[in-house]
């Protein structure tokens, strides 16, 4: 399994999401869920990745690819007018590998299905954050709605749902993503560093701040254990539960 988010703040986009795969306790492996895509001072486009490992790597080739040799019948992500139109045409590749594994291979239920993250920015509109389901059909971040998860998302959502601000700093996003992964890893072996995150800032039109987070990182050790005494002095503090009788 895996765990990814995408933030939709007021100043722009940021991204985060772990590597870790298995097919079984006895078979866990490392893969980047996180691919980007940029045409200097025109798009940036980033897709994080959940689900089956062989759809979510055959969608990503089939954008590879066809960004390199579009034509009507394969449109081009780095082509598309619109980030409405990027989500579209990442929605029906996923929906052709989904329906072609599903007719090729052994019956299942639901064993090809993956769910897709993807923002970024077109010269020419705003950045625009989607949330794309395994049928293909898709929903876009909101006022309302300014965040999304995929993968398991349950153990680090009440942390983003209590202190997501869409004003916060790049910095403060970063901070809160590493509180909601470090309570996600310690809560399911599924989920685990490195994580990797990628921040993107309106109307650069480019990747400047990509980085991995190792497991060895200084900072988000420094993160994880202030969290955690954080907590427990919380606790600490909250008032006594006295029995009525």
């Amino acid at each position: 399994m895996t765990y990814c988010v995408g933030l939709r703040l007021n100043r722009g986009l940021v991204f985060m999401s772990d590597t870790r795969t298995n097919a079984g306790v006895d078979d866990i492996s490392q893969v980047k869920k996180m691919t980007s895509w940029e045409e200097p001072g025109e798009r940036v486009i980033t897709l994080l990745s959940a689900g089956n490992l062989a759809t979510t790597q055959a969608v990503v080739s089939l954008l590879d690819e066809r960004g390199k040799a579009p034509d009507d019948r394969n449109p081009s992500i780095m082509r598309a007018p619109s980030m409405f139109q990027v989500a579209t045409i990442v929605g029906e590749t996923l929906r052709e590998v989904v329906k072609t594994y599903a007719e090729e291979g052994q019956e299942a239920r639901s064993p090809f299905g993956a769910t897709l993250i993807v923002g970024g920015q077109i010269k020419g509109s705003e950045p625009r954050l989607f949330l794309i389901y395994p049928a293909g059909n898709f929903i876009e971040a909101s006022a309302d709605s300014p965040f999304f998860q995929s993968g398991e998302k349950k153990y680090g959502r009440p942390i983003l749902v209590r202190a997501f601000d869409p004003n916060m700093s790049f910095e403060d996003a970063v901070k809160l993503l590493l509180v909601s992964f470090d309570s996600t890893i310690r809560a399911n072996l599924a989920v685990d560093l490195p994580l990797d995150m990628h921040v993107y800032e309106s109307d650069s039109f480019a990747i400047k701040h990509e980085q991995r987070v190792e497991s060895d990182d200084a900072y988000f050790q420094q993160i994880s254990q202030g969290w955690g005494d954080a907590l427990r002095s919380a606790f600490q503090s909250l008032p006594d539960f006295r029995y009525d009788h």
